[in-house]
């Protein structure tokens, strides 16, 4: 493949309907400018034919008056057609011995004191009839024919006629123009069919590609729809593998659902069971408990994440979402006075689980809510790619901040930069593992209101009902 030119391997990565119609077109094309080269020799070979039927026919009339009775040097007279008759008409004949002088040339009147040009070469035979073309006396195109007479003892006799031909250029060019034409209008009515074709031939890939859509999109859940026996097959493929994908993922789920209970019951007791213990032993049991629950969570939390993230057609309307979780924080901090600033487009949906983007979105809010001063701004960027819509959430707060080399170190698991406040420093660690499960990204930065902005990019779009 890397050694095909460009040109090519661009063309092999065109859809199959745009192959098809320019592969079509250009064979097309090459056909019919092959057949209109084959028409268009046919044709002027008729026409030399023709044309040349009509020069022996004067020519047969001269070697008529020739033989007749008489001297064979007398006058013959005209032969039946005027044109021969008007000085430089195009139309000429001349009869002469084989190397006569030119006062013993006999010619028609239009030739006008001029001669023909001899056809005849050292291979031909005498009694051949030659044809071809030549100059006229004027410097027009002519088309000869040319016969020997022998009349024995009265010796040999050349006879030549010739006739415009302009007459057979002009009949060629309105039979090419007239198949231009033709061609023209038959190449665009294949040229419209084909498309039909191709529209009709593959529409059903495009419903196939349509029905994968509305899968993706959470609008089905299969693929319905008859399909062409060569296609059928694949569709049935397809939704074998989504079958058996949702089988993989409720296992998974139901494996991690019971691992964390699994975990969590040891767990409970140990920390249980250290309240009778020494108090610094206790505290040492506790802390060191407390660090595992939140690492048994926040890996639970990321295979189960693993396992939905891949899930087809799982949509979440964001709007509610968020918008709950802005009023509970804004309630948990209202010590604070906070002010929750909500702006996301009621129609906007995240391509994944409810679950994940309340973890994710919770933790960012969360975040800000702990460092505001009285605000934190919510918004929503709608990003345009067709491919992978996506949107961009926006957290804002008018706490600190964060200097900038700093804003890569909250990132990684467990860091945290200020002990001063609660948490286990998992948060924001957790937005990204999670978010780059689902191919987005979590980046840190300043906040045009003095503190600092979470920029989290998340697969999604706005609903188009």
């Amino acid at each position: 493949m890397s050694r095909l030119p460009p040109f090519v391997r661009r063309f092999a990565s065109r859809p199959i309907a745009v192959r098809l119609a320019v592969s079509s077109v250009f064979w097309s094309f090459v056909i019919l400018l092959i057949a209109g080269l084959i028409l268009s020799t046919l044709y002027r070979d008729n026409t030399e034919r023709a044309f040349d039927q009509r020069l022996l026919v004067y020519a047969n009339t001269l070697a008529s008056n020739l033989v007749g009775p008489g001297d064979p040097d007398r006058d013959l007279g005209p032969i039946g057609d005027p044109r021969f008759e008007l000085p430089l008409s195009g139309w000429y004949w001349q009869v002469a011995r084989p190397n006569a002088a030119l006062g013993e040339i006999r010619s028609s009147k239009s030739l006008f004191g001029g001669q023909l040009p001899s056809l005849a070469s050292g291979d031909d035979r005498f009694g051949q009839i030659r044809r071809g073309y030549g100059k006229a006396p004027d410097d027009r195109n002519l088309r000869l024919i040319e016969r020997d007479i022998d009349l024995g003892e009265d010796g040999r006799y050349i006879i030549r006629v010739a006739g415009p031909a302009d007459e057979i250029d002009v009949a060629v060019r309105d039979f090419i123009f007239a198949l231009t034409v033709t061609f023209a209008l038959l190449g665009m009515g294949l040229g419209f069919t084909t498309l039909l074709q191709i529209r009709f031939g593959l529409r059903p890939l495009a419903n196939l590609r349509s029905a994968l859509g509305a899968i993706r999109r959470g609008e089905a859940e299969r693929i319905a729809g008859e399909y062409p026996r060569d296609i059928s097959p694949l569709a049935s493929e397809l939704n074998l593998l989504l079958d058996t994908n949702r089988e993989i993922l409720e296992r998974a789920r139901t494996q991690v659902g019971n691992l964390a209970h699994a975990l969590k019951t040891p767990l409970s007791i140990i920390m249980n069971e250290a309240e009778n213990a020494p108090e610094d032993v206790a505290a040492r049991v506790r802390e060191q408990a407390t660090t595992m629950r939140d690492q048994v969570n926040y890996y639970l939390d990321r295979a189960r994440a693993a396992a939905l993230a891949g899930t087809l057609g799982t949509l979440t309307e964001a709007e509610p979402v968020i918008a709950g979780l802005a009023r509970t924080f804004a309630k948990i901090y209202r010590d604070k006075d906070l002010e929750v600033e909500l702006a996301v487009p009621p129609d906007l949906r995240f391509r994944g689980e409810k679950q994940d983007l309340e973890e994710m979105a919770g933790n960012l809010i969360d975040n800000a809510a702990k460092w505001a001063a009285h605000k934190v701004a919510v918004s929503v960027e709608i990003l345009r790619d067709d491919d992978r819509p996506r949107f961009r959430l926006l957290i804002d707060d008018d706490g600190p901040g964060l200097p900038e080399a700093a804003r890569e170190e909250v990132l990684k698991r467990g860091r945290r930069l200020d002990e001063t406040k609660p948490g286990s420093g998992l948060g924001l660690s957790i937005v990204s593992d999670l978010a780059a499960l689902y191919r987005g990204t979590l980046r840190l930065d300043a906040s045009p209101a003095g503190g600092l902005r979470a920029i989290l990019e998340l697969p999604g779009d706005r609903s188009s009902t």
